[in-house]
């Protein structure tokens, strides 16, 4: 069974502004980029994996919008070939791999910390938790799944209130329901900061996919940092965790 040592060690914590939550996650995040870079990897082979599978191609999807030259009045996204088997799958293909985002949290937390990163901290959350991540994923991805399609808007009001559940899985080795309901709390009694950083998080994740869409690799998993800022924030300083292997 896995097992915990916590000890003190100096860290920095941002200030409880949206400004200063996402200036601390551009700090953690420059640091560890590469790490970010590997796990958006295994994430793009993943899903490129279930695409082949399923028969259903973002790229092309990608190419026709970019051919429409902005008119997408007639842009039926949903008629897709293999569209409707590939989201059938792609919430359970995003649990399985959303132990990559605790991995990342525990890098950005040894990187603040100034201790030793190792690869393997990347796979922390398929060793520790799982379980309790592995649901939580499920119940977010099929709340925030539900939210998007409607007409999208909704996604950004809903996803604050999920923002903390994954540092509260690693750090205070919380079950799911414990993550969702003190998730909550926290967001609905700052609900204000908390959209504002989703929100920029959000924008931030997403921007390379806009650099020719390779950019994707780099800032895809922004929004783990930004996790792990506002957890600094309103938590205190996350304690220091290191795994008995």
């Amino acid at each position: 069974m896995s097992e915990f040592n916590e000890f003190d060690q100096q860290g920095s914590v941002p200030s409880r502004e949206t400004g200063a939550i996402i200036s601390h996650a551009f700090e953690m995040y420059k640091g560890v980029i590469l790490y970010a870079v590997v796990a958006m990897i295994i994430y793009v082979i993943a899903d490129s994996i279930l695409q082949s599978i399923t028969g259903f191609h973002s790229w092309n999807m990608v190419g026709e919008m970019k051919d429409s030259d902005g008119d997408l009045s007639n842009f039926k996204y949903y008629h897709a070939p293999g569209l409707s088997l590939y989201y059938s799958f792609s919430s359970i293909l995003g649990a399985l791999l959303s132990p990559l985002y605790i991995g990342l949290i525990f890098i950005f937390n040894k990187y603040n910390t100034k201790t030793a990163i190792e690869i393997s901290d990347l796979f922390i959350g398929y060793r520790q938790n799982f379980v309790n991540i592995l649901i939580y994923s499920l119940i977010t991805h099929v709340i925030l799944r539900i939210a998007l399609a409607m007409c999208g808007i909704p996604f950004f009001f809903v996803f604050p209130f999920f923002l903390l559940g994954y540092p509260i899985l690693l750090f205070e080795n919380a079950n799911a329901t414990d993550a969702l309901g003190k998730a909550y709390n926290m967001a609905k009694d700052n609900y204000g900061t908390f959209l504002g950083v989703s929100f920029l998080g959000l924008i931030l994740s997403f921007c390379g996919f806009f650099a020719c869409c390779i950019g994707i690799l780099v800032t895809g998993t922004f929004i783990a940092a930004v996790m792990y800022s506002t957890y600094c924030a309103f938590s205190g300083k996350p304690r220091q965790i290191t795994y008995n292997k």
